[in-house]
């Protein structure tokens, strides 16, 4: 079986069970843009396979509904991320609180996230963007706005491990909660290819409502 029909299954059974479970917290996982663009057991030159499924196991493992699905394709991130509000807002009319929602992407995930941030513009939604920020971003991408809790983690030697708290300042919501997580593992953008507890752990306390991880 295909991997995009195992996840297309999770995002079926989540949905229908909702209404019925709104105490449970949902993860909405994003992945990188290597995943997007290869099969899911294929093996990045330098960074080795994207360890998608095991990753999901760890949120899962941490009491976790979780929501994904591999991309396939070169997709556009903001018309993408138009689509997961419509999910997470279906999500919240059933009954879920929003409080108990976290939208974590890695790398372009990452981006895809930031735009659910900007589009949904809910500041109860929980956040964590990993790997996925420069300085330039607020330049070329100036429609971002962030919106919600947010939890951000970076690689000191990642070309994409800067802080984003130029753009949190510059963002007209009012975030309640925020804070920068900068590893130093020296494994590059690499890091986030595997459910590394010096992110899975922060972003497992930041989705169930612990604002200091």
């Amino acid at each position: 079986m295909k991997i995009s029909l195992i996840i297309g299954i999770l995002f079926c059974s989540a949905f229908f069970a909702c209404g019925n479970e709104n105490d449970d917290r949902y993860i909405f996982f994003l992945h990188n843009r290597f995943l997007e663009e290869h099969d899911l057991n294929e093996l990045h030159s330098e960074f080795g396979r994207t360890q998608y499924l095991e990753i999901i196991n760890e949120f899962e493992k941490n009491g976790f509904k979780v929501i994904s699905e591999k991309r396939n394709g070169n997709v556009n991130s903001r018309e993408y991320a138009s689509r997961l509000v419509i999910r997470i807002d279906s999500l919240i009319k059933t009954g879920t609180e929003a409080k108990n929602i976290t939208i974590v992407g890695t790398s372009k995930g990452g981006y895809i996230a930031q735009y659910v941030s900007t589009l949904a513009s809910n500041p109860n939604l929980n956040f964590v963007f990993i790997a996925s920020f420069r300085n330039e971003d607020t330049l070329n991408i100036p429609e971002i706005n962030y919106c919600g809790n947010i939890l951000t983690i970076y690689e000191k030697s990642d070309p994409f491990g800067v802080s984003a708290k130029v753009r949190a300042e510059n963002s007209p919501c009012d975030i309640k909660h925020f804070k920068e997580i900068e590893l130093n593992t020296g494994l590059r953008h690499g890091f986030l290819f595997k459910p590394l507890d010096e992110w899975i752990k922060p972003t497992v306390k930041w989705a169930s409502g612990n604002y200091n991880p």
